[in-house]
């Protein structure tokens, strides 16, 4: 059998490692747009480990997270992979967030999470000392690591087991015929006796190519970092979280020590003008329409119009970026916040403008389309992957 996937970042290359893994006789051909693998959302992340704190329990983002993190740190350690099980401190800062942390505490203790631990202000000054906060939340098995390394380790593997891992290779067609599938990319043809697409920020319309309705429509979300200076790094020691705002999707502005050295210093959470909009500048004029046209976002932005205000009013004023980092770490000056990079994360929206949560794909006869496959996919990518398999082949 010959599988064709779709999508070369750290899912896609997971996914053909296991097939090629579990089933030797298949023949694995891994297709990707860009000139190297990993260059989207798999490569514009802060690198972290995440546990599975934040996960609704009994949800697959739940359980994946949990068994995602140990193969990723077991998958590091056998392929010499950077990495660091650091630890974080989820803080609250006020009385209001303090019922809110605990119940962040009890999901962590639900999902499997182990060695978590509440903290008094002076133990969180033990492990950050320059953290404000009433209490706190340790999550001892939350790290660091290089993703890009791991879809090196992932590319190399997959060519062990006699696969493909073929770059520049953009598909744009997508045609059953017969019982095989007929892909163009690049400007040549393939054929296929099963695909399988993850691809990423343009999931929904790989999938639209290959004859699904866009129940569940991408809409691109630019994260905006800072790097902190010189002499400000040693503010931070590992990893510095706010406790997340209920009523907006997003984790907030945090601190992440980088595994190659630096503290990034973010996101905050806009739309992008482009689905590879990775600075302000960037503009797709079909991907912004098809965002605008989307009546999803405007039933999005009408739930949190105050939040996304503020998001917009961060990503033009330093200031109100120090802010809020201020919340968590008050030494931080204005003039600490170098320029950093910025990742697109694709939100997968449905027509009534709430977010699809959970992982979502779409199973054939002989396709299996990957719509959604949220935070924390990098850390879960093996998982997610034995995941795809399991549905895709039994």
């Amino acid at each position: 059998m010959r599988v064709v996937i779709v999508g070369g970042g750290l899912v896609g290359l997971a996914t053909a490692y296991k097939v090629a893994l579990a089933q030797p006789t298949r023949r694995v051909v891994v297709l990707e747009k860009e000139a190297d693998v990993c260059r989207h959302q798999s490569g514009h992340n802060s690198g972290v480990l995440h546990a599975g704190l934040y996960y609704t329990p009994g949800s697959a983002k739940a359980r994946l997270a949990v068994s995602g993190i140990r193969e990723m740190t077991a998958f590091a350690r056998a392929h010499d992979i950077a990495h660091e099980i650091c630890g974080k401190v989820v803080v609250a800062t006020s009385d209001d967030e303090l019922p809110r942390l605990e119940k962040l505490e009890a999901r962590g203790h639900a999902n499997g999470l182990t060695g978590l631990r509440r903290l008094t202000a002076t133990e969180l000054r033990e492990i950050e000392p320059h953290c404000a906060g009433i209490a706190a939340l340790h999550v001892p098995e939350e790290g660091i690591i290089d993703y890009p390394a791991v879809g090196a380790a992932l590319v190399r593997l997959i060519r062990e087991r006699d696969g493909r891992v073929e770059t520049d290779r953009e598909v744009t067609r997508l045609q059953p015929r017969g019982k095989e599938w007929i892909i163009t990319a690049g400007g040549a043809e393939e054929t296929a006796d099963f695909v399988i697409t993850c691809a990423g920020l343009h999931s929904d319309r790989l999938a639209a190519l290959g004859g699904e309705r866009r129940d569940i429509h991408i809409v691109p979300f630019r994260g905006e970092y800072y790097m902190l200076g010189p002499h400000a790094r040693s503010l931070v020691r590992n990893l510095i979280y706010p406790v997340p705002n209920p009523t907006f999707p997003f984790l907030g502005v945090h601190f992440t020590r980088m595994i190659h050295g630096g503290i990034e210093a973010g996101p905050n959470a806009v739309l992008a003008l482009a689905r590879e909009g990775y600075r302000k500048g960037m503009l797709s004029p079909r991907d912004l329409a098809d965002s605008l046209a989307f009546s999803g976002l405007w039933r999005f932005v009408g739930r949190h119009f105050r939040t996304s205000v503020s998001e917009v009013h961060r990503s033009f004023s330093r200031h109100a970026f120090g802010e809020t980092l201020r919340r968590l770490v008050p030494e931080v000056r204005d003039s600490d916040l170098e320029p950093g990079g910025s990742g697109v994360r694709a939100m997968a929206m449905a027509r009534d403008g709430r977010l699809v949560e959970d992982f979502a794909f779409v199973r054939r006869e002989r396709a299996l389309h990957v719509i959604n496959a949220p935070s924390p996919a990098a850390t879960a990518s093996l998982a997610i992957a034995a995941e795809i398999v399991q549905a895709a082949f039994g």
